[in-house]
């Protein structure tokens, strides 16, 4: 049967698809969300009417962002016609990489896992901590700056779950979510940044423990994203109870007719 390539509206059959692998997809799950939906493309390849690949391209943060699923030839049509972001930050499994290189220039590729909580191993770590909203999005850029390459996004705090550290009446660390779905769900642990003088005290640790406690007592799943050389950031969550689920790439490429 020959290979289609369509474009997906339908909220019920992209989840359909992405609930396959709920885990790795749950950026793209959340995305399902009103608010970011809106500004999600996706295209699908199908055999028979059955969808068996997926390309989601979000434009709610620059650059874009682009999540693959399925299999790498059921990929090649997505990417090579019907998905063709300028440049874009993407999300995919390490077997995506060789047809990924054959329609953007990769300037950076990170090894990444995908860690998960069972509620019943939450190890919670005590401090002091203080919930974030909207009147503190100021604070929290300030913060950010310091780390230069964080996707927050104020809306974030509206729909999301933030906490933080302060010292001396100065927001010192924080932790919160890149993606909240109570549709779906589904909780995404991100953000997570302390000052570089205030490192080591364990501010991360307590921010981090407070994000997920509240996302259990929603009764989400509970996932976050840590690089596979960063050691340190995966002892501390592996101590909050976090255990890998899979590893995939995050790459920043830039499309080869564009260069």
């Amino acid at each position: 049967m020959a290979l289609s390539i369509k474009r997906l509206d339908a909220k019920a059959e992209i989840y359909g698809f992405l609930s396959e692998d709920r885990l790795y997809a749950a950026y793209a799950i959340c995305d399902l969300e009103p608010i970011p939906f809106r500004q999600c493309e996706w295209h699908a390849s199908s055999r028979n009417g059955r969808l068996t690949a997926l390309g989601l391209c979000f434009r709610g943060l620059p650059p874009d962002r682009v999540f693959l699923m399925g299999p790498t030839e059921e990929l090649v049509p997505i990417l090579g016609g019907a998905l063709k972001a300028a440049k874009a930050h993407f999300a995919c499994r390490p077997q995506h990489l060789r047809t990924l290189r054959r329609f953007y220039s990769l300037r950076t590729v990170e090894v990444m896992q995908r860690m998960f909580l069972r509620p019943e191993e939450f190890n919670p770590a005590q401090g002091m901590v203080e919930r974030l909203g909207p009147r503190h999005v100021h604070l929290l850029q300030d913060l950010y700056r310091w780390y230069g390459d964080v996707a927050f996004a104020p809306y974030q705090l509206d729909q999301g779950v933030f906490y933080g550290v302060h010292e001396a009446g100065r927001l010192v660390a924080t932790a919160g979510t890149h993606l909240v779905s109570r549709t779906y769900r589904l909780g995404i642990v991100g953000n997570v940044f302390t000052h570089p003088d205030y490192r080591g005290r364990g501010f991360a640790t307590v921010c981090t423990s407070a994000v997920v406690e509240e996302l259990i007592s929603q009764s989400l799943d509970v996932v976050l994203n840590v690089g596979q050389t960063n050691e340190a950031a995966s002892r501390v969550y592996q101590r909050l109870g976090f255990q890998v689920y899979c590893p995939f790439i995050e790459a920043l490429g830039i499309r080869r007719e564009a260069e």
